[in-house]
């Protein structure tokens, strides 16, 4: 059986992630695509306790330690109890933020450092790779203004335009050196977008 392809979603908050996500879903239902959609932290009961914990903004006294095992503990369950069995039986995985997202918050931005976050990533996710990766990348400021309109900022929303700033930059260093991380510029308009989105999917799957 083929395996079915593994797809993430990355960028700073506000990026665009959510939109280009239900539009790559339409698409995938219009073409008969079997798929399932998955976000992280979460996916599971167990990972929706945890992501509960993560973004609550009475919890400003967690440590850098503690969010990041947290964060790994909530993909080492999705990975093992969602994705490897669909992937594994031919089911395409649209993932909302996976393990690079760590590396550019907490590996980057939290100064934790990428010897630390490749290893823990590594380990939860059982060298689970995605296929591709599309970075939503956006100026700050622009993905805040867009955030503005959501509602109140979770615990890691709140930390500012320069927090966001570093894991912009973390997410482009991170590019640098993973071929599979695709740079779409998330300023333009959504259709566009999801356009190109297409496009490097229908490619690599030929």
């Amino acid at each position: 059986m083929k395996k079915g392809l593994f797809i993430t979603f990355e960028g700073i908050d506000g990026c665009g992630k959510s939109t280009q996500i239900t539009l790559l879903k339409e698409k995938f239902s219009s073409e008969n695509k079997e798929f399932i959609e998955v976000r992280e932290p979460g996916g599971t009961r167990v990972g929706e306790k945890i992501r509960n914990i993560l973004l609550d903004r009475k919890n400003d006294s967690m440590t850098r330690m503690a969010e990041l095992l947290l964060f790994e503990a909530a993909r080492a369950q999705i990975t093992e109890e969602v994705i490897i069995p669909a992937i594994g039986n031919g089911v395409n995985v649209i993932c909302d933020r996976f393990y690079d997202s760590t590396t550019a918050y907490q590996g980057y931005a939290n100064k934790m450092g990428r010897d630390l976050t490749d290893f823990l990533n590594l380990k939860a996710t059982s060298e689970t790779s995605p296929d591709i990766t599309f970075l939503l990348d956006i100026d700050p400021e622009l993905a805040w203004k867009r955030r503005m309109g959501r509602g109140e900022e979770d615990r890691i929303e709140m930390l500012g335009l320069s927090y966001q700033e570093e894991v912009r930059t973390g997410y482009l260093e991170l590019a640098k050196s993973e071929e599979r991380i695709v740079i779409i510029d998330a300023s333009r308009d959504p259709e566009v977008i999801h356009e190109e989105i297409v496009k490097h999917i229908w490619d690599l799957t030929g």
